[in-house]
Parts: structure tokens; C-alpha cells; sequence
């Protein structure tokens, strides 16, 4: 499944790099995310409870940050699995100058399995899409206050 955007943050690109590598900043604006640690160079390890229709669950995995150009972009891939399945991504996030702020772009690459993708690509993509807005309101919410 491919999922493509771009939002746009009141706040200058030099900030929102920062926040966008900020364990603490991204575990509080991830919708679901419980834990968010650092475990090494690039790496962290997550714990994100996600419900998808009927299919809920917690998701244990990890995230590693690549090929990092500050501050312009980074690829991001991600790995979990639980109950319900498992998820697999690699996004390249891409940040630029926009009037009044920063616009974010991403282009990922996400695969899933299991029970969870039994849900239907047409629903999985309503709700990734949905969990994006969340976090980057909520990541707005964190930078403007």
C-alpha cells in the first residue's frame, strides 16, 4: 500500500527537524503510542496500541532513522508486530520552506499482514490517513505552544 501527503506547521523548518527527531515529542504526538525509547545510534523501540474496525491490539517494534540530510529529509522505516498482525514501512519524509512555516511531505511503502489486513485496503487507507491528520495536528499543537 502506498500513502502519500503533506501537511503544513506554523513553526520554522530548524524546529521541526528537531521535533521530528525528538523521542519524547514524536511518543506524544503518534496517536496510540505508548512507549518510544532510544535504543541505540538512530534506533528505538515502540509499543503503539491500534485498533482498525474489529482488530485491536498492541504493536511492539522498532523505527531506525536514515540516510538523514538536515535539514531536508530522512527515511524512516519501521517494524512491528502483535496480535492483530504485523506492519512494515519505509517513508521518506521531506521538509521545506512553506508560507508562514514548514511543509512535511511523506511517501511510504507500508505493508501489513495477519489479521489486520483482513480489514481492506479501502478502510486501512481511511484510517492511515485519519492517524496522520492526528499526528500532525497533534505535532502542530506541540510546536506552536
Amino acid at each position: 500500500m502506498k500513502l502519500e501527503g503533506s501537511y503544513d506547521v506554523r513553526a520554522p523548518r530548524s524546529k521541526v527537524w528537531a521535533a521530528f527527531l525528538d523521542p519524547e515529542i514524536l511518543r506524544q504526538a503518534i496517536p496510540g503510542c505508548e512507549k518510544l525509547e532510544l535504543v541505540g545510534g538512530d534506533e528505538y523501540k515502540a509499543t503503539l496500541k491500534i485498533g482498525v474496525a474489529a482488530v485491536k491490539g498492541t504493536f511492539e517494534g522498532k523505527v531506525r532513522l536514515l540516510d538523514k540530510k538536515a535539514p531536508d529529509s530522512y527515511r524512516l522505516a519501521a517494524e512491528g508486530s502483535g496480535g492483530p498482525g504485523f506492519v512494515r514501512a519505509d517513508t521518506l519524509i521531506t521538509l521545506s520552506d512553506a508560507e508562514g512555516g514548514t511543509r512535511v511531505s511523506y511517501s511510504a511503502d507500508v505493508q501489513i499482514g495477519g489479521l489486520i489486513a483482513g480489514v481492506g485496503q479501502r478502510m486501512l487507507g481511511g484510517v492511515s490517513k485519519m492517524m496522520a491528520d492526528q499526528f500532525f495536528n497533534r505535532m502542530t499543537e506541540l510546536l506552536t505552544s
